[in-house]
Formats: C-alpha cells, sequence, structure tokens
C-alpha cells in the first residue's frame, strides 16, 4: 500500500506553515510602547498610551458611551446602542484594531505612533 504523502512533502508543508506564520506575527503583532490608543466622540477626541489606566464617557446622541483602557488594551465597556457591537468586539490589544458605535457616533482604535506605518481612519 502506498502512503500519499511522502517525508519531503511533510517537511515543505511544515516549511511553508512555519514562514505564514512567523509572516503573520511579525506584521500584525506590534509592541504595546508603539502603540495609540484613539478616542473620538460626536465633539471631542482623546489620545493615550497604550499603558494608560483611563475611563472615558463619551457622549453621543444616544447617551454615554463607556470606553476602559488598562492593561496595555482598551475596549468598549456599555453603550446606550442596540446592537451592542461595539461591546462585542471585546479588547482591543494590536495596532489597526477598532471598535465602533456607530449609532452613537464613537471610535476606539489603537494605532501606531507618529511615524508607523499604520493609519488612523478619518470620522
Amino acid at each position: 500500500m502506498k502512503t500519499p504523502f511522502k517525508l519531503a512533502d511533510i517537511i515543505v508543508i511544515a516549511a511553508a506553515a512555519g514562514i505564514v506564520f512567523f509572516s503573520a506575527f511579525t506584521v500584525y503583532i506590534k509592541p504595546a510602547e508603539n502603540t495609540l490608543i484613539l478616542v473620538r466622540g460626536q465633539d471631542s477626541e482623546w489620545t493615550f498610551p497604550a499603558d494608560a489606566k483611563e475611563t472615558i464617557a463619551v457622549s453621543g446622541p444616544l447617551g454615554e458611551t463607556i470606553i476602559r483602557i488598562g492593561d496595555n488594551c482598551a475596549w468598549v465597556e456599555s453603550s446606550p446602542c442596540d446592537n451592542q457591537n461595539c461591546v462585542a468586539a471585546g479588547r482591543l490589544f494590536r495596532q489597526g484594531q477598532w471598535a465602533a458605535c456607530l449609532p452613537n457616533n464613537v471610535l476606539l482604535m489603537l494605532h501606531g505612533k507618529e511615524g508607523d506605518d499604520v493609519g488612523i481612519l478619518a470620522w
């Protein structure tokens, strides 16, 4: 009985998987010290370093959206919107991640410091 894979096939597949994992790790995971947390509301904007510990009440047309920052991550703790997608986004901890409460005009985004290649979303 002949096996469908040879040892060389398994080595090539394992090497390819390793390269993909390493590439994704180096591209998408940035150190926290290079990350800033951007919070935008209808009439205001805040920027915090990733290691800040803050609770922000952002006013919008529906009421207040509560954003928490701590342990090198940020998240929407509560919002007056109906669908709660912003709360379901969970903790953001990598550059480029974001959560938005569109009904309440609130944006939470992690982005790089000036000079990094991660852009800021325009509101």
